[in-house]
């Protein structure tokens, strides 16, 4: 009986601490100001789609993140104690835990994720250094098929590891039924050489091996010189592309001063999945710089440029390798504040930050442009109030725009 009485007082005692927990939790986020969009143009129903991730920031001393959906504030200390112990998801990934719980289980990153109307397809790689300094690499497949809801798991030894220091995946792909993984490797050394590689392994996942370990690209250098690959950022990922983008960038690290890059040296580079080809995008209109900065859906590289006071959408098309499109949006350019943008059913999503002036920051309401991306047109402008309620010296600091 003791026992019992034991249990039931401990019980008693979690959901009131947790009961207190929330309420002071619901007392302190509603002391805080809350952000919508005040709508300048257009419709406020374009919205719907936007998600903005940020931090709510009073001086040096108070930060706060906070989400901006639906035109609603949240804060992280409004959300579930799941929701802040796992951490706010890229909504893609909410997406796919919702529709395939199991599967999902511990798969967080979107660039090892494939996924089409059939297949839902996730290749990680897991390692560990032994007690000699060598790492111990494995590849982590699975596959669903989304009819019968089978799902094929396995573990496989990553080839040559002996030879790899870090090794990252950046794309999946699932190509005539065999799994296409990009990585991005830094080489073993014993001496002052360093050498960066970007690797495709082709997985055959009925037989459960690797069939080929193909090196894409590979660069050698030594101190100062630097070399690093980057990648456009996808406007869909974890869906199918027929093209990945990787840029080569080279540099020189200085004793004193920035790292100082060698645009004539670098490049970009193109590689089909379908056909196999590897070749050197042509820079054509596009300068390197605003290139590598883009946004890239397999078919196009969308770059942001600023040109005559205005911002501008360019379309390169990245098969024939020519500008198909150059939109002017109605936004100022402000070279001070930092911008966002993301591309998605043929709209362009644009979203201008902060000033930062010499490392001083200058809290400004943050402005949101949506147009159509092939004509320019303003489909909505918006920007940033606070409620009056205890807003004095609050400021928002925009993390990442996302779009549903």
């Amino acid at each position: 009986m003791k026992r019992y009485l034991c249990s039931i007082i401990i019980g008693m005692v979690v959901i009131l601490s947790i009961g207190t927990y929330y309420v002071k939790v619901a007392s302190s986020a509603s002391s805080l100001p809350k952000y919508t969009f005040k709508t300048l143009e257009g419709s406020d129903k374009e919205l719907d789609p936007v998600i903005i991730n940020g931090t709510l920031q009073n001086s040096s001393t108070f930060y706060e993140p906070l989400t901006i959906e639906s035109n609603t504030t949240t804060y992280a200390s409004e959300r579930s104690y799941l929701e802040n112990l796992t951490g706010r998801q890229d909504q893609k990934i909410e997406r796919l835990v919702k529709e395939h719980r199991s599967f999902m289980r511990g798969k967080d990153s979107i660039s090892s994720l494939y996924e089409d109307d059939d297949f839902l397809a996730y290749a990680w790689v897991n390692s560990d250094f032994t007690n000699n300094g060598k790492m111990e690499a494995e590849f982590d497949i699975g596959l669903l098929e989304k009819k019968d809801e089978e799902e094929t798991s396995f573990q496989i030894k990553l080839p040559d590891q002996e030879r790899i220091m870090n090794v990252d995946v950046r794309d999946v792909q699932l190509v005539h039924s065999k799994l296409q993984v990009l990585t991005m490797i830094d080489v073993n050394s014993n001496n002052e050489k360093q050498t960066k590689e970007v690797h495709l392994y082709t997985i055959d996942v009925a037989n459960k091996k690797v069939l080929s370990d193909k090196t894409l690209v590979s660069e050698s250098f030594t101190y100062p010189n630097q070399v690093d690959f980057e990648m456009p950022i996808e406007v869909a990922p974890s869906q199918p592309n027929s093209m990945v983008l990787i840029s080569l960038i080279k540099g020189v690290n200085h004793e004193e001063g920035p790292f100082e890059e060698k645009l004539k040296e670098s490049k970009l580079i193109s590689y089909n999945y379908e056909t196999e080809k590897l070749e050197t995008v042509k820079k054509g209109p596009l300068s390197l710089d605003i290139a590598r900065s883009g946004y890239a859906d397999g078919k196009n590289l969308y770059a942001v440029e600023m040109k005559s006071g205005k911002y501008r959408i360019k379309t390169f098309d990245l098969s024939s390798q020519t500008l198909t499109n150059d939109t002017e949006l109605d936004m100022a350019v402000n070279k001070k504040a930092q911008y966002f943008a993301a591309i998605k059913n043929e709209h362009v999503y644009f979203l201008l930050g902060n000033e930062v002036d010499q490392d001083v920051l200058t809290y400004k309401p943050a402005k949101l442009l949506i147009a159509d991306i092939k004509t320019g047109k303003t489909l909505y402008k918006g920007e940033t109030v606070i409620n009056k309620k205890n807003s004095k010296g609050y400021g928002l600091i925009i993390d990442e725009l996302e779009i549903k």
